[in-house]
């Protein structure tokens, strides 16, 4: 069976290129994701993408991806320092998460230092833009081989 990831984005993902510049890069989901299928390809795995901007939506993706997936990488976005329901619902699965940040949330703001999301994933990588995403691949795909 081909190893499958989930790459779940949440809330104004779907604006990059042009939400804040200054802060999250010139790079649209578009390229983010085009830069992912290409890794995946070099690396024989699947990757699934997927997006939204509601908060139920993204945990009933979480629950349908149990069983699918080998594991999920999951950009929260806003939703990171407020959904105890993405809390549970990661809790819920057991289907490893790693928790994904263009901008470093340690620098921002104070109320962006506090994740719902980091005591259930396995790992966290904020701050190195469109490419944390094939980062978080290599970790994901780590994390998995190193639990099997």
């Amino acid at each position: 069976m081909t190893c499958s990831i989930l790459i779940l984005n949440g809330p104004n993902l779907n604006l990059l290129g042009t939400r804040q510049p200054e802060v999250y890069g010139p790079t649209t989901l578009a390229d983010i994701e085009a830069l992912c299928a290409a890794k995946a390809d070099t690396l024989g795995i699947n990757v699934v993408f997927a997006q939204s901007n509601h908060e139920g939506e993204l945990v009933d993706m979480l629950h349908a991806a149990r069983g699918v997936h080998h594991g999920i990488i999951l950009n929260a976005g806003a939703y990171t320092h407020t959904s105890v329901a993405l809390m549970d619902a990661i809790s819920s699965i057991m289907v490893p998460v790693i928790e994904l940040h263009l901008s470093n949330i340690h620098a921002r703001e104070e109320f962006r230092k506090k994740s719902f999301i980091a005591p259930v994933a396995v790992g966290q990588i904020c701050g190195f833009g469109a490419a944390g995403y094939p980062l978080a691949i290599d970790a994901i795909l780590s994390y998995i081989g190193e639990a099997k």
